[in-house]
């Protein structure tokens, strides 16, 4: 029973992910090496990797952030409003990305509820890099929340009860008595975000307007290339997305291999 379920899930992971990835990179490298860089070093290629990387390096701080609060508050504290929050954070997991995408544009758009006013201002939110960065956040902000809060509650309050007792201030208590506790699920709510939000594509589609160049995400910088049959490049920019992934993963074994976790 046990070697056949072993079987089983080695075939299972061989037909979802192991034979994609080879695809994926077999067919980036299919015309040798120097179009496979020519295609990464392309200027418009360039800009959808700079623009993928500002819009982790936004995102993740702030829902970093949020997910420690929510959760510290979740787990932590009963007060008046704490279910409808936990209702909340759930909400981007039951709303589909495009429909978020057009939420963003009926707030901001030319047209829409704030646009006046934006455009009067010389303020742009849609099919520009803010826009991009707004739905971003609301598709990946419950990823930290939702890894931390089962974990807190699961941790208790009694430890934070004892260093409060002994004198501890409530900075030295997250720092000292909380933070070691939940840093693995931190450390995954990271990753989680980091690779959503690098491989975004309904709500980013709809708000960025697919100015080349300039709101082009790498996910939708491979579309482009794709649809306009450059399949080299275009699994050449897949290939370095999944490379980021995997650079993630690694990351995260290494940290975890340096730092044992507590039985």
């Amino acid at each position: 029973m046990r070697a056949g379920l072993i079987f089983i899930a080695l075939i299972y992971v061989g037909l979802f992910l192991v034979i994609p990835l080879v695809i994926v990179f077999s067919e980036a490298m299919a015309k040798g090496i120097g179009d496979y860089l020519a295609a990464i070093a392309n200027p418009e290629t360039v800009a959808a990797v700079y623009l993928t990387l500002l819009t982790v390096a936004i995102v993740l701080p702030l829902n970093l952030a949020f997910g420690l609060a929510a959760a510290w508050a979740i787990a932590k504290f009963n007060f008046l409003g704490k279910n409808l929050l936990v209702t909340l954070i759930d909400l981007p997991f039951a709303v589909s990305p495009v429909v978020v995408g057009l939420i963003y544009v009926t707030m901001f758009g030319l047209h829409g509820l704030l646009g006046p006013w934006l455009t009067a201002h010389n303020l742009k939110i849609i099919f520009a890099v803010p826009g991009i960065v707004l739905v971003t956040i609301f598709v990946t902000f419950p990823l930290v929340a939702r890894e931390l809060i089962p974990l807190m509650q699961v941790s208790g309050v009694e430890e934070e009860e004892a260093a409060i007792v002994l004198g501890a201030s409530g900075r030295q208590t997250f720092r000292l008595v909380t933070l070691p506790n939940i840093k693995w699920g931190v450390l995954y709510g990271i990753i989680l975000c980091c690779t959503r939000a690098m491989g975004e594509f309904g709500a980013v589609s709809v708000v960025s307007g697919h100015i080349r160049g300039f709101t082009n995400t790498m996910p939708l910088q491979i579309e482009i290339l794709y649809n306009e049959y450059n399949y080299t490049a275009a699994f050449a920019v897949a290939s370095l997305l999944m490379l980021t992934a995997l650079v993630t993963l690694a990351v995260k074994a290494f940290m975890e291999r340096k730092t044992p976790r507590k039985l």
